[in-house]
């Protein structure tokens, strides 16, 4: 999923724990799975980020191209009003668009 386009909450919401639980049937394995998908999400983000951000280095910075850089601005701007991660990787998780697997344990 396209982390520009998520519709997941900018804030804090309260969840059910039940709800979280219903697709793997083991409430740590669900928190486990959205921790891992939001590092992916947030290695994702930073990559971007950084590649957007390195237009802008230059080999000698002086004071007034670091106050007067609008765009770097508008940048910074709009990466702080995107969701999180973690509540990015909740709304995949609780919209069935994350795909996991949980490996069968073996008998010996």
């Amino acid at each position: 999923m396209n982390y520009k386009k998520a519709k997941a909450d900018i804030t804090t919401v309260t969840r059910d724990i039940k709800q979280l639980e219903k697709n793997t049937g083991n409430l740590y394995q669900s928190v486990v799975i959205m921790s891992k998908r939001a590092n992916q999400i947030n290695l994702e983000i930073k990559e971007d980020l950084n590649s957007k951000i390195s237009e802008f280095t230059s080999s000698t910075d002086n004071l007034e191209e670091v106050f007067e850089n609008r765009e770097q601005i508008e940048i910074a701007k709009y990466y702080e009003q995107l969701p999180k991660p973690t509540l990015i990787s909740i709304y995949e998780f609780m919209n069935d668009q994350i795909y996991f697997r949980i490996p069968e344990k073996q008998d010996n």
